[in-house]
């Protein structure tokens, strides 16, 4: 058996050629893979209702999935991350309703970028019956997976029809470059203004607010541009914020630097609070922004923002994300 769980202890054992384990539990690469001793399993302790994704590597540090294994996760970027669940991995109660009835309209819109060349693609969902009129629109990052391995449309027309939020303009920017626009790059306001903005807002929609709403990379350009432009934006969504960044900040190899950076955004909401915000934050406690994310939702107490924070037993992945979908649109549209 490769995975067996009793009470709060898993214990993984090895396959063949196996020398280390990784996943949410060693954040993947950026802590060391958990070495295996003579093909020794290995326990670990995990919070009750944890879903944990992990992956062995051989000797020369190569991930492969676990043979013994079938449970995969969704997991969009790689193929070998498989899954342990320690108890029962509660679902939202939003994620249990039927489809349904009712659903929005998707419009898809394409052009050549200006601000950052290449193909530029957004997906705008508006609400059922949308005939016109006033209404919040939020700009989603990472929009494709948002949009189809989150399911936000989905969820959005699953909480309207049940009466419990009322719709919104969900505008899904798909990127070129994440690292290159998400990191705290300030041309990516101006690729909105000018080149996403116009084709959504009088053609589409009529804007009574905006919000920015995003995970990781995503989460901190949102947090990042949404309390530096009160004139723009009044809310913001941020799932496991990449809040360990700063301006400039760059690896060894010339990568972006998201975990040694230091957090720079924090020290600027306490500098200036964003008080136009309504905010919601959220974070699984297996991954390496937990505690970045537990000291900027601290500030946010300590300041008496207008907000809500939130924790998942998983890790930095779209298991965590998809559960925390269903409160972050409640708490910004909930009737």
């Amino acid at each position: 058996m490769a995975v067996s769980v009793q009470g709060q202890q898993v214990t993984f054992t090895p396959p063949s050629g196996a020398a280390g384990l990784i996943g949410d539990m060693t954040d993947w690469r950026k802590r060391p893979p958990l070495p295996v001793k003579a093909g020794q399993p290995i326990t670990l302790t995990l919070p009750r209702g944890a879903w944990v994704e992990y992956a062995w590597v051989d000797a020369a540090g190569n991930a492969f999935a676990d043979p013994d294994n079938d449970q995969r996760s969704l997991n969009p970027w790689w193929p070998y991350p498989r899954a342990a669940v320690v108890g029962d991995y509660v679902r939202h109660p939003l994620w249990q309703l039927p489809d349904a009835t009712r659903r929005g309209t998707s419009h898809r819109l394409s052009w050549d970028g200006e601000v950052f060349h290449g193909k530029r693609r957004v997906i705008v969902h508006t609400p059922y019956g949308y005939a016109g009129g006033p209404l919040p629109v939020y700009y989603v990052q990472d929009g494709v997976a948002c949009y189809r391995t989150g399911r936000l449309g989905e969820l959005m027309d699953r909480a309207v029809e049940a009466g419990l939020a009322s719709g919104a303009a969900l505008v899904f920017v798909e990127p070129v470059d994440r690292n290159i626009e998400y990191y705290l790059n300030d041309h990516y306001l101006d690729f909105l203004t000018r080149e996403v903005f116009p084709r959504v807002e009088g053609p589409l929609v009529q804007a009574s607010t905006r919000g920015l709403w995003g995970a990781s990379l995503g989460g901190l350009i949102s947090l990042h541009l949404g309390r530096a432009h009160p004139e723009l934006f009044s809310r913001v969504v941020s799932h496991s914020g990449a809040f360990i960044a700063r301006p400039g900040a760059r690896t060894k190899d010339g990568g972006i630097d998201t975990t040694g950076a230091g957090e720079w955004l924090r020290e600027q909401l306490q500098a200036q609070p964003p008080r136009h915000l309504r905010l919601s934050l959220d974070t699984g406690v297996l991954e390496w922004l937990t505690g970045p994310n537990r000291r900027m939702a601290a500030l946010m107490a300590d300041l008496g923002l207008e907000h809500q924070y939130r924790e998942y037993p998983s890790g930095h992945n779209w298991v965590t994300w998809r559960e925390a979908l269903p409160e972050a649109f409640l708490y910004m549209q909930g009737l």
